[in-house]
């Protein structure tokens, strides 16, 4: 096995290498977003059930402790709702802080991950234009041999001249695939991290002081 993916690396020039670097690049940048993401999600619903009683409780004092000291991304926004929970009028206003927050997180959660659908394309480019160059070497190549080689000599060169568009294509499909999971898993996160914040302004709305009615 190890010895045929060598000989297709081989076989398909030196237009193979700079796929193998887009492959490689995406790959890692997958990796990275796949751990950053985990770690965030697992963060975030760590904090959350720790947090959630509290607000219950209407013990917004200790919840800003506890906010404030984590470093999930919930937890940024939650600290910015309870920040403004003394000075706000209005339901309203706690939500633009909260809002503001999330505009702030976001970007952190898709950062480099537009990248991999970049290096897909990239690589099947690549992969495209090594077949082309590998075919303009080709007939080149046979512009000048015996009549009777130069069917042979074609097809074998056009073979190898394929492996550009093969490897091009190994490479662009799994990078998309990697890239649909990860923005699901991102649009996932984002979507918890809003339902969190409602969840936290109706628990501030209930815990809310009623105002006392005037008397008649």
């Amino acid at each position: 096995m190890f010895s045929h993916i060598v000989r297709f690396f081989q076989g398909g020039g030196w237009m193979m290498y700079p796929i193998a670097v887009v492959l490689v690049v995406g790959l890692a940048i997958a990796i990275e977003r796949w751990i950053y993401l985990t770690v965030t999600a697992v963060g975030n619903r760590t904090l959350w059930n720790e947090i959630s009683p509290l607000l219950a409780q209407g013990n917004f004092r200790q919840a800003v402790q506890v906010t404030s000291r984590s470093k999930a991304a919930i937890g940024q926004i939650l600290s910015y709702g309870l920040a403004r929970i003394s000075s706000a009028r209005r339901r309203e206003d706690i939500e633009k802080a909260m809002e503001e927050s999330l505009m702030d997180i976001m970007p952190r959660l898709e950062k480099r991950t537009h990248y991999i659908a970049t290096f897909a394309n990239i690589a099947t480019l690549l992969g495209l234009l090594g077949t082309v160059i590998g075919l303009i070497n080709a007939f080149a190549a046979v512009a000048t041999v015996n009549p009777a080689e130069k069917a042979n000599l074609l097809s074998a060169s056009i073979s190898v001249a394929m492996n550009c568009t093969a490897f091009g294509l190994m490479t662009a499909v799994p990078l998309l695939l990697i890239h649909a999971v990860l923005q699901t898993k991102t649009t996932e996160l984002i979507d918890s991290l809003e339902m969190a914040s409602v969840k936290f302004l109706n628990a501030v709305t209930e815990r809310a002081p009623q105002p006392t009615p005037a008397a008649a």
